[in-house]
């Protein structure tokens, strides 16, 4: 599949996956093919098994600029067809683009961003999904969405506000103005700002590589207890991560921690079993289970 995405390489070493944005002459703008592309890459590298942390990064001078108008199909009004079909599938379509950066989360590893020069409209839809964001000094965000008279509608205000102060997330979703990436360190939207992209990324790949040398499976239990408890109360969120426990808890790999670190080497987790889906997919992990 790699071999043929138009808008992004795929590298996997060492348990971690650089997903790298290929369009910097075109900003890399997210064009038809985009949407299509990395919600089924995600979920191939999710499939694996062996894949333990997902990095985004991008080329040129900018991350991403967004929406490429191609996307909205060039239907502006002057339609012949029947109003409530056609916004039954608006409405179809939009949930289709939104499931592209659900991907992120759903993904059993975590997904980390280095964000360079401009994260705009829809840039900042995907990078909300991620788990962490990185930015360089001369990064900047921008809901552009308001900018050109529409709402952000593929994931910006339901997951901003949950990551920055609201009256930020409001001002910036109003006004359409470029946050830079000091305020949004100050502000908790990034964890760190490098003075340069090849910095960031060689930060970023050693943060990937420390959440990959941890138990695959104690790290996704974490990823659902932390997204789950974003949308729960604390009293059912402490009641999932019981029940979680009582079927993921696993005593081998605390036992190859406490080894390891006791015979002054690495720990070596077993990865997580591949996912196929579809009709059988019980009985084959059943098998794997008993192998």
């Amino acid at each position: 599949m790699t071999d043929q995405m138009i808008c992004f390489d795929v590298e996997v070493t060492d348990g971690v996956a650089t997903v790298t944005m290929k369009r910097p002459e075109r900003l890399n703008t997210m064009i038809p093919e985009f949407w299509d592309e990395l919600p089924a890459l995600v979920r191939d590298l999710d499939a694996r098994g062996d894949v333990r942390a997902v990095v985004i990064v991008s080329t040129g001078k900018h991350f991403s600029a967004g929406m490429d108008l191609a996307v909205f199909g060039g239907g502006a009004g002057g339609s012949t067809k029947e109003r409530g079909r056609t916004a039954a599938n608006t409405r179809l379509n939009v949930l289709h683009l939104q499931e592209t950066f659900s991907a992120l989360e759903k993904a059993r590893m975590p997904v980390l961003v280095a964000i360079q020069g401009g994260c705009i409209g829809g840039a900042v839809d995907m990078v909300t999904a991620a788990d962490m964001r990185y930015a360089t000094e001369d990064a900047f965000f921008c809901i552009q969405e308001i900018n050109i008279g529409m709402t952000a509608d593929v994931g910006t205000l339901q997951r901003l506000p949950k990551l920055i102060p609201e009256g930020v997330c409001r001002e910036l979703a109003y006004t359409g103005r470029r946050m830079p990436a000091a305020e949004a360190k100050a502000v908790g939207l990034v964890n760190e700002v490098f003075p340069d992209h090849e910095t960031m990324l060689e930060a970023v790949q050693l943060v990937a590589a420390e959440i990959a040398s941890k138990s695959p499976l104690a790290i996704w239990g974490t990823k659902q207890m932390i997204n789950y408890t974003r949308d729960h109360s604390t009293a059912d969120s402490l009641d999932h991560i019981a029940t979680w426990q009582a079927g993921m808890f696993v005593a081998v790999d605390m036992k190859e921690s406490f080894e390891s670190q006791a015979e002054g080497r690495d720990s070596d987790f077993e990865d997580l079993f591949p996912f196929q889906g579809g009709v059988g997919a019980l009985a084959k992990d059943e098998n794997q289970h008993e192998e």
